[in-house]
């Protein structure tokens, strides 16, 4: 007897996060019999899937499972009757990434991957081509669920419900999972005995914790990372929690790492421009781990993870991803937070939109649990994030120039004005190969 096929397309298979998702697949074989994995990549990227493919495939037969790992560059080969598509793509690969970083901070402001402008064209980059999947989804793999962990992540969910017309959507961050791993360790409890609550969106969230007696413990955890003599590193490219205890005391909720970009900006700015000068931008730091990960994986004896990959920032990147299709084909109901439709989970949100929540993995997707309204602490600078988030969005979809300066305008951590323009203008230039839509 011939045992169902059960497919999985990883879009960006070349990455050097793909050992990561290997582990996780064959951590859970025997609950998600794995019988075909396609890893998809583009011309530019052929010789890191051949790579980290090969390594894949012996990593498959050390394992010792029954999964055939396919390399291809033929998209629409590999998406045909796929059971889960997942993307970890960057549109223009990390050359892109080091003009993200580069130009802002070029222009005295916050250079990052998914925040400030930086963000902002990131998402511009990858909208478009995450949409250009999901078309092709609708004719090749009409059933299948698209696990999204292309950065950012929030805003590629939202494009694909918004703009995709595409339900059957999840959106994945590796900074909660790491957060209840680490937090409930400070608390020197076991993970599972605790519920950690997020709400907000994606790297602009906050969160609770209650015990399994129905006790709240988050303040006593807010003294325990950020009282006196405190220093909690929970994101490899955040070195230092900024955050004043008197601050994260009085939300009652403990604030994602990437708050420190908003809440310190001023400190947050002169460590990352002291730190450019020195060492050049973190993104050229990720390709030099990089180049050191993809020399390991060319050993033909290595056929299981480098300890290495953790130091590129992705650690626990598999239990993200695995878990949440575990869940969903088994209709497992794991807890966890994911990015996904609003429908009235957060009150001070559109129904429609995109939120980082967490959530109940069935086999129908994510069922999120209710969390009401923020206080005025949070709610302003949340509503004020996911109005950028909608505007960039919309800019990516529609090449309107105006509407991406007005995107720019209104983030934090962009100078507005003529700065502003400028920097656009520049930025725009720079990935004019990826942003067609700009250039009619």
């Amino acid at each position: 007897m011939m045992r169902k096929s059960l497919k999985v397309v990883t879009i960006g298979g070349g990455s050097s996060y793909t050992p990561e998702l290997i582990e996780g697949f064959i951590k859970r074989y025997e609950e998600f019999p794995l019988t075909d994995l396609w890893l998809v990549d583009i011309e530019a990227g052929k010789e890191k899937l051949e790579i980290v493919g090969a390594m894949a495939q012996r990593m498959v037969k050390a394992a010792g499972i029954d999964c055939t790992v396919h390399l291809t560059l033929d998209r629409r080969e590999a998406l045909k009757d796929a059971d889960f598509v997942t993307t970890q793509l960057r549109a223009g690969q990390l050359s892109a990434r080091v003009l993200d970083e580069r130009i802002p901070l070029s222009h005295g402001m916050i250079g990052q991957e998914t925040n400030g402008a930086g963000g902002i064209f990131n998402a511009l980059r990858t909208v478009p081509v995450i949409l250009d999947i999901v078309e092709d989804m609708k004719e090749l793999c009409p059933n299948a669920w698209l696990i999204n962990f292309a950065n950012p992540a929030g805003m590629v969910t939202e494009a694909v419900l918004r703009y995709g017309n595409w339900p059957k959507v999840v959106g994945l961050c590796n900074i909660p999972v790491n957060a209840v791993v680490n937090e409930a360790e400070l608390l020197d409890e076991a993970p599972e005995k605790l519920f950690f609550q997020f709400a907000g969106i994606n790297h602009m969230h906050w969160h609770t914790v209650m015990d399994s007696k129905g006790v709240d413990r988050t303040d006593e955890l807010i003294k325990l990372m950020y009282g006196a003599g405190t220093n909690t590193e929970i994101v490899a490219n955040i070195k230092d929690n900024n955050l004043i205890f008197e601050q994260v005391e009085n939300l009652h909720m403990v604030p994602c790492p990437y708050h420190n970009y908003y809440y310190h900006t001023d400190k947050m700015l002169a460590e990352e421009l002291a730190d450019f000068e020195v060492n050049g931008t973190r993104a050229e730091k990720v390709k030099q781990i990089e180049a050191e990960l993809f020399d390991l994986y060319k050993d033909p004896e290595l056929d299981y993870k480098p300890k290495q990959l953790e130091e590129r920032g992705g650690a626990r990147y598999s239990e993200a991803a695995c878990e949440t299709i575990t869940s969903i084909y088994n209709d497992k109901r794991t807890t966890m937070t994911v990015s996904t439709r609003n429908n009235g989970t957060v009150k001070d949100l559109p129904d429609d939109c995109a939120v980082e929540v967490t959530c109940t993995l069935t086999g129908n997707g994510p069922v999120p649990y209710n969390f009401g309204s923020f206080k005025p602490q949070e709610r302003g600078l949340l509503q004020l994030m996911k109005s950028m988030e909608q505007l960039t969005i919309e800019a990516a979809v529609t090449g309107d120039r105006g509407t991406l300066l007005q995107a720019l305008t209104i983030n934090p951590l962009v100078t507005s004005g003529d700065v502003a323009k400028q920097v656009m203008e520049e930025m725009l230039e720079a990935h004019k190969e990826f942003l067609p839509a700009f250039f009619k």
